[in-house]
C-alpha cells in the first residue's frame, strides 16, 4: 500500500429502465422494465479487464458535480437531467495500489436518453440487480445506491426523473414497479398519485393503442423531485 496522501476521484451511478432484451428475444413479448446501468471495462490495473463505474479524476479548476458529469459523457455519451452527490468511499483498502477517495454520484435518465449511451467492448449495460464482481468497492456502491433510489422513491417525486416530458399513468406505475420491484393496485395508484397534486391531466392522449388512447400527464414543476410528500408505494 502507497501512503502517499490520498488521490481524490469522482464516480457515477447511472440507472434507466430497459426491457430484458433476452427475454423479450426468446418470448417475442416485451418483457417488464428494469433496472440497468452502464458500466466500463477497466484497460489497466488495478484490476484490468474488470468492469466498473464510469469515473475518473478531478479537473484542478472544476467543481465535484462538473467533474461527474464531465466524465460520465466521456465514459457513455450521456448527459443526465438528475445528477445528485450520493456519498464519498473512502477505505483505506479500497484500492490495491495507492489510496482513493471516491465522491460518488448517481444520475438517473430516460429511455430515450439512454439509448445514446454508448456502448461496445469496453462499456455495456448490465441488470442492476444482477452484477459481475467489480473492481474496487463498485458493487458495494451500487447496492447502496440501489438502497438509496429505493427508499428515495416512498417519499420523493423522483420517478419522473425516468419519464418524458408526457405520459401516462399506467407509465408511471411502471416505474415505480421498477424500481421497487412490487406490483402496485393501478386504481390504488391513480387515487394517490393523483391525490398529490405532483402530475397535471393534458388534453393529449397517447396514440397507436387498439382501446381508448390513455391520457396523458405532465410533471407539476412547482415540485422538485426530490420533494416530499405521500406517494403510493403499498
Amino acid at each position: 500500500m502507497n501512503h502517499d496522501a490520498p488521490t481524490l476521484a469522482v464516480s457515477t451511478v447511472i440507472f434507466a429502465l430497459r426491457a430484458n432484451e433476452a427475454q423479450t428475444k426468446d418470448s417475442g413479448e416485451t418483457s417488464a422494465a428494469t433496472l440497468w446501468l452502464p458500466l466500463v471495462r477497466r484497460i489497466r490495473e488495478p484490476f484490468e479487464g474488470r468492469w466498473a463505474l464510469p469515473g475518473g479524476p478531478i479537473g484542478a479548476s472544476e467543481s465535484l458535480g462538473d467533474a461527474a458529469a464531465r466524465n460520465l459523457l466521456e465514459t457513455t455519451s450521456l448527459t443526465s437531467r438528475y445528477l445528485e452527490q450520493l456519498y464519498a468511499f473512502g477505505t483505506v483498502d479500497r484500492s490495491p495500489s495507492q489510496r482513493v477517495v471516491s465522491i460518488v454520484y448517481w444520475a438517473l435518465v430516460r429511455p430515450d436518453e439512454a439509448e445514446r449511451a454508448t456502448e461496445g467492448e469496453n462499456v455495456r449495460w448490465f441488470a442492476a440487480d444482477d452484477l459481475p464482481e467489480l473492481a474496487f468497492d463498485h458493487n458495494t456502491i451500487v447496492e447502496y445506491a440501489l438502497w438509496r433510489l429505493r427508499n428515495k422513491m416512498e417519499y420523493s417525486r423522483i420517478a419522473h426523473a425516468f419519464l418524458g416530458e408526457r405520459f401516462t399513468l399506467t407509465q408511471l406505475r411502471e416505474v415505480y414497479e421498477a424500481v421497487l420491484r412490487k406490483p402496485l393496485d393501478p386504481a390504488n395508484f391513480r387515487r394517490q398519485i393523483e391525490s398529490t397534486n405532483s402530475v397535471v391531466a393534458t388534453d393529449e392522449r397517447l396514440a397507436g393503442g387498439r382501446h381508448r388512447p390513455p391520457r396523458l400527464y405532465r410533471y407539476n414543476e412547482s415540485f422538485g423531485l426530490a420533494d416530499n410528500g405521500p406517494l403510493p408505494v403499498t
